[in-house]
C-alpha cells in the first residue's frame, strides 16, 4: 500500500492516538463522564471508498471514526451529518475538524463508556462493531433486544450474546437500516 492515498496518510491511527491522547491529559482531565480503566486506542482503520474508517476508543466515548480523503465531495460544515452506505445498512457520521486531523466524520458507539470494566473488553467490543459494520445479512432482532434490555438494567451489554448486525442496532444511530 502507498504511504498516501490521495492526501489521506495509508494509516492515520497513530496520528489520531496522538491527538486525543492530548485531548484525554489536558481537555478531559478528572472529567467525572471518564472511566479511569479506559485509554485512548484506535482499532481496524481500513479503507472504506473515499475515507479511512475505525474505531477509536477514549475514557469518555467510543466513535466510528470517518476520514475522508482530502478530494473526497463528502465535505461538511462541522456539525453537520452524513450518512455513509456499509454491507449492515447506512449510518449518520456528524462533521467535525480540528487542526491536527482536519476534517473527520464520527458516529457514536457508546457515550459515556462505563459498560466496559478494562481495555481488553473495549477493544473486543471496537472489533465486533467494525465485523458487524462490514458483515451483510439480517439482524437477529432476539439479540438486538437482549443488549437493550441489558443496558436499560444496568447490566454489562457486552455480555449479552448478540448478532453483527443486531449489535450495530443497538449501538449504531440510525439502527442500520
Amino acid at each position: 500500500m502507498a504511504s498516501e492515498h490521495a492526501g489521506v496518510p495509508a494509516d492515520p491511527s497513530a496520528r489520531i492516538r496522538a491527538h486525543f491522547d492530548t485531548v484525554a491529559a489536558t481537555t478531559m482531565t478528572d472529567v467525572p463522564l471518564c472511566n479511569p480503566a479506559l485509554a485512548v486506542a484506535t482499532e481496524g482503520f481500513f479503507r472504506h471508498g473515499e475515507a479511512w474508517v475505525g474505531i477509536l476508543l477514549t475514557p469518555w466515548c467510543m466513535n466510528l471514526m470517518l476520514l475522508p480523503d482530502a478530494d473526497c465531495d463528502c465535505q461538511r460544515q462541522v456539525g453537520e451529518s452524513e450518512w455513509w452506505a456499509f454491507p449492515s445498512g447506512d449510518y449518520p457520521f456528524i462533521a467535525h475538524h480540528c487542526e491536527v486531523l482536519g476534517d473527520y466524520q464520527a458516529c457514536s458507539l457508546y457515550s459515556p463508556v462505563f459498560e466496559f470494566d478494562n481495555q481488553t473488553l473495549a477493544l473486543d467490543v471496537a472489533r465486533e462493531a467494525l465485523a458487524a459494520l462490514m458483515a451483510d445479512g439480517d439482524a437477529a432482532a432476539d439479540a438486538s433486544r437482549a443488549r437493550e434490555t441489558a443496558r436499560l438494567e444496568g447490566r454489562s451489554v457486552a455480555a449479552q450474546p448478540v448478532s453483527r448486525r443486531g449489535f450495530l442496532r443497538a449501538v449504531l444511530p440510525g439502527g442500520g437500516g
